[in-house]
């Protein structure tokens, strides 16, 4: 080996540890952050709790509703610190890359994201060959999908006749690509470049529950085993997402 091709590897490998460290302080100053602004926060959450008790009969009009605020933005701020916490923790989650049949995987986590739906109506059509196999790993995959359909279920919820389709469709360089369409709300493509940053939303919490991390989670695991994930509006309404896998060799 040449003596160049030798430092350059050499700086390759000094450079992917850098980035290792890097991601390792980072989450772990996540946590820490997400952990002790949480006793403050218990504080904050009890006194007004307490609060309401002792004086909410006495308080009145603005008064009442000022109260209620505080408890409700604290609570709020303690779903918003589990969230962060969460996505700290996707870092120590550790792939084992495989060969996982897409087709069961697909079936049985449509039928678990649709049983937390029971209320609504909503037509799922599901077309995955069998047998279709993925470089993957079969519990990052179960996770990155539920949450796009969780997604999908979610952002339909004000559709008269909502309508999700999960299908897999080949693609250059030996890869599968499995789609998940939807006809709900969809989004303005100007605002795509935060569909994937920590609490990024593209609508109001009035008008669809969330914090906007599901997105990110997905694609967080699913780099882990050299997946991706991308999401764009359809013309007709609705969103399109896609998940992009290596085709395992038979």
């Amino acid at each position: 080996m040449h003596s160049s091709e030798h430092q350059l590897q050499q700086r390759i490998q000094e450079l992917e540890l850098e980035l290792a460290a890097s991601r390792a302080e980072l989450q772990e100053f996540t946590y820490t952050v997400s952990h002790d602004l949480r006793a403050p926060l218990r504080h904050l959450v009890s006194f007004a709790r307490l609060l309401e008790e002792e004086a909410g009969a006495q308080l009145t009009g603005e008064s009442a509703d000022f109260l209620r605020t505080i408890t409700a933005s604290a609570d709020y701020m303690g779903v918003l610190l589990d969230a962060l916490t969460a996505l700290s923790r996707l870092g120590a989650v550790q792939a084992l890359p495989g060969a996982v049949e897409l087709a069961p995987v697909v079936e049985s986590c449509v039928r678990e994201v649709q049983a937390g739906f029971v209320d609504r109506v909503v037509a799922v059509t599901v077309d995955v060959p069998a047998p279709l196999e993925v470089l993957a790993d079969e519990a990052i995959v179960r996770q990155a999908l539920s949450q796009v359909l969780a997604n999908a279920f979610k952002f339909t919820a004000k559709v008269a006749e909502p309508v999700i389709s999960v299908s897999v469709h080949q693609a250059p360089e030996g890869k599968v690509q499995l789609w998940v369409e939807d006809n709900g709300a969809g989004f303005n493509p100007a605002m795509q470049d935060k569909l994937f940053k920590v609490f990024g939303r593209l609508h109001s919490a009035k008008q669809f529950p969330g914090l906007g991390v599901g997105l990110l989670t997905a694609q967080r695991l699913l780099a882990k085993v050299g997946a991706t994930i991308s999401l764009v509006p359809r013309e007709q309404g609705g969103a399109l997402a896609c998940l992009s896998f290596l085709q395992a060799k038979k």
